[in-house]
């Protein structure tokens, strides 16, 4: 009777050890079957994202032990390249660049799919929105130019934009916190944008700190006011728009992906090279020469960070009729 307790006990030890959650095995980049990691930007090769994206990466690979190369696959407002990553293996050959433009190709249909089709790694950067307009504008600020749009509001006043992009739906942001009514003029890009604007063929559009300092400080251009918590040091003299009374904090949100799917241990050995990277002080200097800000937030972070974001851009497309889910 003994023999058999005895055998029973060691029995349910046995099984109490198999179901033991085991814990995640450290991966490196050399387990990965490929020779270099794919580093996917939905945008053509020299533009701002892509060269943020290709800083992050040289930076990255060192402390991956493994190369990772940019492939530019543009198109579709950077829907082509993020159908492209959506549909990679999850087996950490493939990373996908992507920022705020998934939330408003979501928002309007254009998609069905966000940020929830894939593994969030990394937030890396934030560049700020500017409420940029030509000097020749009766306003000095956002406040007063918010002031003026409510006084007569049917003033048309136009603000340049790429539809249905981050670039609109910043002044999306603002009308739906002041309810203030833009009429807004299309086109295709940022230059074609700032070329209206320093023609004077528009009254408003979106900067970002790179460009406004070149236009800034040359009088060409000025600036109403900046969509942050606190003013910029390389702008001292730019009021937030938060200051003003306007309670919009948004710009352009730049982070790293998986595809749906990735080992958890996949996931932590890119977040950690990434991360390595993004306390690189030859990284933080040239990403913030390129006009942005480093904001490293983890995988967890980083979630919960495109959760607030989603709801944000979802309750201004709704509120100023710009939401076209059907479910």
């Amino acid at each position: 009777m003994k023999g058999r307790f005895r055998n029973f006990v060691g029995l349910v030890v046995m099984v109490g050890l198999v179901a033991l959650p085991t814990p995640s095995v450290a991966a490196t980049g050399k387990d990965l079957p490929c020779r270099a990691v794919k580093l996917i930007v939905p945008w053509g090769a020299g533009g701002g994202t892509d060269v943020i994206f290709r800083i992050v990466a040289r930076s990255a690979q060192k402390h991956l032990g493994k190369d990772i190369v940019v492939q530019n696959v543009g198109g579709q407002g950077g829907n082509k390249g993020a159908k492209v990553a959506k549909a990679s293996k999850p087996n950490g050959c493939t990373l996908f660049a992507g920022h705020d433009s998934m939330h408003t190709s979501y928002v309007q249909g254009r998609v069905d799919f966000s940020y929830f089709a894939f593994e969030p790694v990394s937030l890396v950067t934030h560049t700020p929105s500017i409420m940029g307009a030509h000097p020749d504008v009766p306003w000095k600020s956002a406040k007063a130019l918010i002031a003026d749009m409510k006084k007569n509001p049917g003033k048309k006043i136009l603000f340049g934009a790429t539809l249905g992009s981050t670039s609109h739906f910043f002044p999306v942001l603002v009308e739906a916190k002041t309810g203030a009514k833009f009429k807004y003029v299309g086109y295709d890009g940022t230059r074609q944008r700032m070329t209206a604007l320093l023609g004077k063929h528009i009254h408003l559009g979106e900067l970002n700190i790179s460009s406004a300092k070149k236009y800034l400080g040359g009088g060409k251009l000025i600036g109403l006011g900046i969509a942050l918590e606190k003013r910029d040091p390389r702008l001292p003299n730019l009021p937030t728009l938060k200051e003003q009374g306007i309670d919009v904090v948004t710009g352009v949100n730049r982070g790293v992906y998986l595809p749906k799917g990735a080992p958890v241990a996949i996931q932590e050995m890119f977040e950690n090279a990434i991360g390595k990277a993004m306390k690189d002080p030859a990284v933080i200097k040239d990403l913030t020469a390129k006009g942005v800000i480093v904001q490293y937030k983890g995988r967890k972070a980083y979630a919960a960070f495109l959760k607030d974001s989603q709801k944000t851009i979802t309750d201004a497309a709704k509120r100023v009729g710009l939401y076209k889910r059907k479910n």
